[in-house]
């Protein structure tokens, strides 16, 4: 056995003895044995032991950081936390965060679907216009954008485990609200409000994982987490497909008040939160956060019981967790709060924090401006930026370019019916995609039908009756209608376009809205989001195993100018399987860039700007989804052109600057 005892200058009394099988680099086969009667395999061939590596990397720390007199305290902390963290191992705790915070990644994924496939569904029912589906479909970034910033800020203040216990409990109370929601205004609200609590998902899970990984493990395992993004995807796909098209899954209580499948669809998305909200009432604050607020004893007792955690599962709890002592610098901004709070009645106690809170938040979000930082951040803003421009600008626009086509194939089959003349006759049968041009009706009568996407032109219809109607897309443009009755129709005066109405009457109309016809759940909008989602599996599988043997630098730049080229064929995409297959090849491709950003954008910053700057950068990136989308919807059915101009672009651009950050593969976290 090797014995010895770690101290550095600051008398820290760090101790511990190093045994062949002390980490978790030897197999699970291992596991268990008696560390004496192992030999190690590359003993003969002379590969050192990777407790050898491990042991030089950490007397070199110390070498270099005994040699570097001006350290500061948080420099010695970070050197002496990262000492802590590979003594403590990756086991049985990391894999329970990480569950417990991936469904914390998957709901953020949901959310981000969520309005996208009961927006045809809940426009019937809540008769929206098409600029208040467009709101509705914003409204969610936009609450996303808001929680990112101020939860990004606040876990850096108030403790990560805090704030996302708090972001995910408005996020399931809003999203339960917003199911029973009747009205627009309310539907909308509830779902900005669910938005800024899911908004703080992010930035929060990133930094509190890392915080309990090793140097070696960190880009690996932070990869991984980023799959459950990509299981919401997959989960909100499979749960739409399932539950919205059952239209009579719900209830109603008189006209007032329905709730319809699509309401069901959205409680069931926020099972995922729900389910995270429970696990972290059974996890840790992150000891590093605790640390840098001056709490050791607290910080202490976590990591002893990780160290504990992890070596009673591998089979040795004996191990005892060594630390005796970890230097937690006090900071002045901790003094400003404790004397401030220590004064005055409750009410000024509160104000007083949260003026001081907000204060804290906003001078840390100036720091990432500041000389050490600013090239950073400039740097990671463009990167974030134009990804999240190109990724969900054409999020959106594959599926609405798909709708486009098959609009066009559905009006290719347009019937047209040109001067009929049809009189006292019995229309039983339902009308679809048809055009009828001049025609005279008289004395007929058309009851209990449904009429999708019909047109009459310069007609005459004179002494009819139309009864019970239910219709989508139908219109009436330049006709003449005399002595006509319509009773129970859903036919308004403002499907009349330049029409002459002479002793016609309106009785009885139908009041709120209704499915149409087929009840537009289109089964392939659901398939596109489902295979675009499990497209990007192999990307996450690949970026995770080479995040770090290549680097973080070179996934992010090659991925994002690959992704250029994926977006530049589809000029050669005519068809509709042909645009699902370059989504999907999107997807794949684009998804080991967004791990490599977000891995980096944990490394780059120390631990008490860490949440600030990821919630600053996920604030830029959904207002980048909102520009994307916005842009990239209006060019549908106009040009393919400037869409994939834009995106090819902005990736390409973001490519080369991703190339001139720092490698942080080999990097301590500050």
């Amino acid at each position: 056995r090797r014995a010895g005892r770690y101290q550095d200058q600051e008398g820290y009394g760090y101790q511990g003895e190093s045994y062949p099988q002390e980490e978790d680099a030897a197999s699970d086969a291992t596991e268990g044995h008696d560390d004496e009667d192992q030999m190690y395999e590359g003993e003969y061939q002379g590969i050192p032991h990777p407790d050898e590596v491990k042991a030089a990397q950490r007397a070199a720390r110390a070498k270099a950081r005994q040699a570097q007199a001006g350290a500061t305290e948080l420099e010695e902390l970070a050197e002496q936390y990262e000492d802590i963290m590979e003594d403590c191992g990756h086991g049985r705790f990391q894999w329970s965060l990480f569950i417990v915070l991936g469904l914390a990644l998957m709901a953020d994924g949901v959310e981000c679907f969520v309005v996208g496939f009961v927006l045809p569904s809940a426009e019937k029912d809540m008769c929206l216009s098409n600029g208040e589906k467009g709101m509705l479909g914003l409204i969610v970034f936009l609450g996303m954008m808001v929680g990112a910033f101020i939860w990004g800020g606040m876990a850096d203040k108030l403790g990560r485990r805090k704030c996302l216990i708090w972001a995910l409990t408005i996020n399931c109370v809003f999203a339960f609200l917003s199911s029973f929601a009747q009205g627009y205004g309310f539907f909308l609200f509830f779902r900005l409000i669910s938005g800024i609590g899911i908004g703080g998902s992010v930035p929060i899970v990133y930094s509190y994982f890392s915080e309990f990984l090793q140097m070696d493990k960190r880009g690996e395992h932070l990869s991984w987490l980023c799959m459950f993004w990509m299981v919401g995807g997959i989960y909100a796909s499979f749960t739409a497909w399932g539950i919205i098209p059952h239209y009579g899954w719900g209830f109603s209580m008189g006209t007032e008040f329905q709730f319809h499948s699509w309401r069901v669809f959205v409680l069931v998305c926020a099972l995922p939160a729900i389910t995270s909200l429970v696990g972290l009432m059974f996890m840790p604050e992150s000891p590093r956060f605790l640390l840098e607020n001056a709490k050791h004893d607290e910080a202490w007792m976590i990591l002893k019981n990780v160290h504990d955690t992890n070596w009673r599962a591998k089979g040795q709890p004996e191990k005892v967790f060594q630390v005796t002592h970890i230097k937690a610098p006090k900071t002045q901004e901790d003094e400003f709060i404790e004397i401030q709070s220590a004064t005055g009645t409750a009410m000024q106690r509160w104000a007083v924090r949260t003026l001081t809170l907000c204060k804290l938040v906003l001078k840390n979000v100036a720091s990432l401006l500041g000389p050490e930082l600013r090239l950073s951040t400039m740097f990671m803003a463009i990167i974030w930026f134009t990804m999240a421009f190109s990724y969900y600008g054409l999020g959106v626009w594959f599926p609405d370019m798909i709708k486009y086509l098959q609009q066009e194939e559905y009006e290719s089959k347009v019937k047209v019916f040109h001067r009929e003349r049809v009189e006292r006759f019995h229309f039983n049968f339902s009308l679809e995609n048809q055009i009828h041009r001049e025609g005279e009706y008289i004395n007929d009568k058309f009851i209990n039908i449904q009429m999708k996407s019909v047109k009459f032109e310069n007609s005459l219809f004179e002494d009819c009756y139309f009864e019970d109607i239910e219709s989508t897309e139908t219109i009436f443009e330049n006709c003449t209608i005399r002595s006509t009755v319509f009773y129970n129709t859903d036919l308004y005066e403002e499907r009349f376009i330049d029409c002459r109405l002479e002793n016609t009457t309106f009785l009885h109309n139908k009041k709120g809205c209704h499915l149409d016809i087929d009840e537009e759940n289109d089964v392939l909008i659901y398939l596109v989001s489902f295979l675009g989602s499990l497209a990007v599996l192999p990307g996450n599988i690949i970026s995770a195993l080479f995040m770090e043997k290549i680097g973080r630098v070179k996934i992010i730049g090659l991925s994002m100018l690959i992704s250029a080229g994926c977006t530049f064929f589809l000029f050669l995409s005519f068809s509709q399987a042909a645009i699902i297959a370059w989504q999907c090849l999107f997807c794949g491709v684009s998804v080991a860039a967004w791990n490599g950003i977000e891995v980096i954008t944990v490394e780059l910053y120390p631990a008490s700007k860490r949440a600030t700057a990821f919630g600053v950068l996920n604030a830029l990136c959904k207002l980048a989804a909102i520009l994307g989308t916005s842009i990239f919807a209006s060019f549908v059915g106009v040009t393919k052109v400037v869409p994939i101009l834009l995106s090819c672009t902005a990736l390409v651009c973001g490519g080369l600057v991703a190339l001139k950050l720092p490698e942080t593969r080999e990097k301590i976290l500050q």
